[in-house]
């Protein structure tokens, strides 16, 4: 049985997120925690404070023991892919091989325009989008890469040391037909929903499954997960009840997304109320 965990990193300090990832590291059922890869809050006012995923995510690392761990998911524009696989090799030394490495295109426009990054269109975000993960698979696997492309061009690149899984496994979210589920189909071993809707989740894995056999893949060797989104107040047993939906629509790992404020108290009823579930699976 698989339940991952997510903390958005807005509105709140270090010591309380840290703190919900001390307490779901101790709760054997959930397996893998997610932060996200903003700069600016995504849910409120964007002059709120907003901790950065990757060296959260490394400090995160020696904070815990046993959850993998990972960025859900990490915007490709704001890092050159040969920076992200060095980073991601050394978290994944650092964590002990507990590394999920999640990727995504970029969408968020207000963070884009602050910070000079070009964003770009839909078709040009996903022209980068390909180019970088065939980088970081290269980077992440081979002794030397080069790669010679319209947005990046490496040239006996290396990556060292690799990190104890080559490569850390790879998640991808979003829910386009055309370009996402295409580059779910040839990179991905996770694809996730950001949101769980049952009819679409079953309907978009009938489009991936046609992306995977226009390549000759298996879809089945590809997992599935969903944020189910946990506003301060929920009920435990309403959160059971989604986890429940997802188990029994064929989902692989809900992933139970805390909003802010966040506290380590939340998670005991909720391992409590789906504990149950366990024998279902």
């Amino acid at each position: 049985m698989l339940l991952g965990f997510k903390t958005s990193p807005e509105n709140t300090t270090w010591e309380q997120l840290r703190a919900v990832w001390v307490e779901a590291d101790d709760i054997e059922i959930f397996d893998v925690g997610w932060n996200f890869d903003h700069f600016y809050p995504v849910y409120s006012e964007r002059s709120g404070p907003c901790i950065e995923a990757w060296t959260s995510l490394a400090a995160l690392s020696q904070a815990t023991r046993r959850v993998r761990l990972g960025c859900l998911v990490t915007g490709v524009l704001y890092r050159h892919p040969a920076v992200l696989a060095n980073m991601a090799a050394a978290v994944d030394i650092m964590s002990g091989g507990r590394l999920e490495l999640g990727l995504g295109a970029g969408w968020m426009e207000p963070e884009c325009k602050a910070y000079g990054i070009e964003l770009g269109t839909i078709a040009e975000r996903f022209d980068r989008f390909d180019e970088a993960c065939e980088v970081l698979s290269g980077l992440l696997t081979r002794s030397q890469t080069t790669f010679h492309g319209s947005y990046y061009d490496l040239t006996d690149a290396y990556c060292e040391p690799k990190g104890v899984q080559q490569p850390p496994p790879i998640t991808i979210g979003g829910i386009g037909e055309k370009r996402l589920l295409r580059a779910v189909a040839r990179f991905a071993d996770w694809w996730n929903l950001p949101a769980w809707d049952r009819d679409l989740y079953r309907r978009l894995l009938d489009v991936l499954a046609g992306h995977c056999a226009e390549i000759g893949r298996d879809p089945n060797e590809i997992r599935t997960s969903a944020h189910l989104y946990v506003a301060a107040g929920t009920e435990a047993s309403q959160v059971a009840e989604q986890v429940a939906d997802c188990y029994d629509a064929g989902l692989d790992q809900p992933i139970v997304y805390f909003q802010p404020p966040l506290d380590p108290a939340v998670l005991a009823p909720i391992a409590t109320a789906v504990e149950p579930l366990k024998g279902e699976r």
